[in-house]
């Protein structure tokens, strides 16, 4: 590392002037924002892990207490509201991500390749405009990389491949992150499976030639397992007693007790939402505002009976909006029958091929939710700026996905690959499941995918030179 000190110097101050750029710029505080920042100051001055609800403070189990806990803590040390100070210190764990990415490139390939690895992590603008957003992703994508990390310093990658695996400690710091992770999403649970798979893999292929190897691994597992679900039981049990729910994560659509979950729009939408543009413009417009029926796609209809019946349906919820501010649970119920119609008449559509499209636009669309670029960037009728900012951003987008597909070919022999590639699988096979397919959800996957484009600038070494002896 200090030979490399002037690389890793120069690269991190552009990286650095990058993410402050962006909170400078175009700092992140979005409604999402200041529900954490409401949870974390009612939890901070009163003790009460709440929301206010006209003026009183309610307990919620909504959102898991990894995120809050951290924005609690900015705001005990730089007052409460800061958001600057907190995307400031973001920008400084997003940086310490860029670091964690380099250690995997230089374990798994190179010390050049950790280089390659650490400048494509700190120019990435994903990365760093997530940094500049009041939101859990900086935080999340930090311990997905610090648990794989640890994951392949157990593993011995780095040293001899063949070494049994490392020390407790190490094990229990990587099921640590990995608990820290899930903390923040409960979607980090991901990253436990992909771990635990491939462990598991590991010991069974152990059992017949090395059996003192088989159980280390085991041991190996379960301190994984323990130090991931350690964090979480006073959460659960806080539940228990305050709220008389067993609850270990947040609930699946991060709604109360005494909210409505809404299943059935849930299931109606997944039958015909495959882009982000829908999600703006109708999934998240549900129950707060009215559903317009004209931005729906041609896929949400099967018919023309079907599109009088979901016309109807939809103006029946607009106008019980109106009154109520709110879906009931009658109109709830017309949107599963409806739902249950169309899974019927096309499971394929429904359980195939609209969650691979979902997958495909979440990894392909140009990532600049947070910026105020039109969504539907290829109509072409955006602000000349922000349709430069959304065509680069795609370009940008194909360019790193291009580069980790490449080298993922030449890194594929590779000890240890297979639990990155696992981890991309398992997270993307699960992101198809969700009927709000947002491009910041693969953004913790974006260390992996720049780790498997770093492979390319992996030189194996050439023969050695003849002797002139």
């Amino acid at each position: 590392m200090t030979k490399k000190a002037r690389f890793f110097a120069w690269a991190s101050l552009a990286g650095l002037g990058l993410r402050v750029l962006l909170v400078v710029c175009f700092p992140g505080v979005v409604d999402d924002s200041r529900l954490y920042a409401n949870i974390a100051e009612n939890w901070l001055r009163h003790g009460v892990y709440g929301i206010t609800n006209s003026g009183a403070i309610m307990p919620t189990l909504s959102r898991l207490p990894g995120y809050p806990a951290f924005l609690a803590a900015i705001f005990a040390l730089f007052g409460v509201g800061n958001f600057r100070a907190v995307l400031l210190v973001q920008t400084l764990f997003d940086l310490a991500t860029c670091f964690l990415i380099a250690d995997l490139a230089r374990r798994l390939f190179s010390w050049r390749a950790a280089q390659a690895a650490f400048l494509l992590a700190a120019l990435c603008p994903f990365l760093a405009n997530y940094a500049a957003a009041a939101l859990t992703e900086t935080l999340e994508t930090f311990f997905t990389v610090l648990a794989l990390d640890l994951a392949f310093c157990g593993l011995g990658v780095g040293d001899d491949p063949s070494a049994d695996p490392g020390p407790s400690l190490v094990w229990l710091g990587c099921g640590l992150s990995v608990g820290a992770a899930i903390l923040l999403r409960p979607d980090g649970g991901i990253l436990l499976a992909a771990i635990g798979a491939y462990l598991l893999w590991r010991l069974l292929r152990s059992l017949q030639t090395d059996p003192r190897k088989a159980r280390t691994l085991f041991w190996a597992g379960m301190l994984v397992a323990a130090g991931a679900t350690a964090p979480l039981v006073p959460w659960t049990l806080r539940n228990l007693h305050t709220l008389h729910r067993f609850q270990p994560l947040a609930p699946r659509y991060a709604t109360d007790s005494d909210e409505l979950a809404m299943p059935g729009f849930n299931r109606w939408v997944k039958t015909w939402i495959a882009d982000y543009v829908s999600v703006q413009e109708i999934y998240w417009a549900v129950p707060g505002a009215d559903i317009d029926l004209t931005k729906m796609p041609n896929r949400a209809f099967d018919s023309e009976p079907q599109r009088e019946q979901t016309a109807a349906l939809v103006a029946d919820y607009n106008q019980s909006h109106d009154q109520s501010h709110e879906m009931t649970a009658e109109l709830d119920a017309r949107f599963a029958i409806l739902a249950a119609e169309r899974v019927h008449a096309a499971p394929l559509r429904y359980y195939v091929w609209l969650p691979a499209v979902r997958i495909a636009d979440m990894w392909l669309r140009p990532r600049t939710e947070l910026f105020p670029s039109d969504p539907r960037w290829w109509e072409f009728n955006d602000d000349h700026r922000w349709l430069a900012v959304s065509l680069s951003f795609g370009l940008i987008n194909l360019f790193y996905v291009g580069l980790a597909a490449a080298g993922g070919l030449r890194a594929r022999e590779f000890f240890g690959i297979g639990l990155l590639v696992l981890f991309l699988l398992l997270r993307s096979a699960f992101l198809g499941t969700l009927e709000n397919p947002e491009p910041r959800y693969t953004l913790e996957c974006y260390p992996v995918v720049i780790f498997l484009g770093s492979a390319l600038f992996f030189r194996k070494p050439g023969p050695p030179a003849p002797s002139k002896m």
